[in-house]
């Protein structure tokens, strides 16, 4: 059995695309392959907002090495971090990984659950994929249910159906479960769904190339190139 440990910080960017390869892989290869969840703090927030934080369990299901680790019940040590010391996995995908976790990465920063794995994971030999969102040029990113004010009339049909109580002006993001129920009961399209074009910062690129020169670590350039990586542990 091949042993995978996804880390996920607080990215919306190929985020969707992560999770639909994840769960791709163990309808593929079944019992061949387990992964555990490595959770961020923001990502726990930004998985809720597009939906997917219920459905993490599709991915790692639940019994040792098929765990959703969340990072605020670890404490400030991480203690299931050192798993990756003592090599009993085979690789660590970290993916989407915003540009403060690259940046920390490429300066030997751990202060986080995923941060930390990483560097457990290339002192303990283990595998490190990384698909970073910033890498050059610009970024369409998606953004969650949002409010459109322009069609909004007030109506209050949405914030009634929201089962938390998560829409006053706007969405309030940290009660947020993406659950869309909103959408459904708005008659004026006024609750939606879109993209943001971002721009690269010339420092979030630096730091990409650093970590493309790292040892134990390789950049892949987004998330579809997960599953060739993955051939080469399974």
């Amino acid at each position: 059995m091949a042993r995978i440990a996804w880390g996920i910080t607080g990215a919306g960017h190929h985020l969707r695309e992560t999770f639909d390869l994840f769960v791709r892989a163990k309808e593929v290869y079944g019992d061949r392959v387990s992964v555990t969840s490595f959770v961020s703090r923001a990502a726990e927030e930004v998985t809720r907002v597009y939906g997917l934080f219920q459905q993490l369990e599709r991915v790692s299901p639940g019994g040792y090495m098929e765990e959703v680790i969340l990072e605020r019940e670890q404490g400030w040590s991480y203690p299931k971090t050192g798993r990756f010391s003592r090599g009993i996995y085979d690789a660590l995908f970290v993916s989407p990984t915003t540009s403060n976790t690259i940046a920390k990465i490429a300066h030997g920063i751990a202060d986080s659950l995923v941060t930390n794995a990483v560097a457990h994971a290339v002192k303990g030999g283990v595998l490190v994929f990384i698909v970073p969102v910033d890498i050059a040029g610009s970024v369409k990113s998606p953004v969650p249910y949002f409010i459109n004010r322009d069609l909004c009339t007030g109506c209050q049909e949405c914030a009634q159906a929201c089962p938390n109580d998560a829409i006053d002006e706007q969405i309030d993001y940290l009660r947020c479960n993406g659950c869309g129920l909103c959408k459904d009961v708005c008659d004026y399209n006024a609750i939606q769904e879109g993209t943001v074009n971002l721009v690269v910062r010339d420092i979030d690129k630096n730091n990409v190339r650093t970590l493309r020169d790292s040892e134990g670590i390789t950049i892949l350039d987004n998330p579809h190139q997960f599953e060739k990586a993955l051939l080469t542990v399974i």
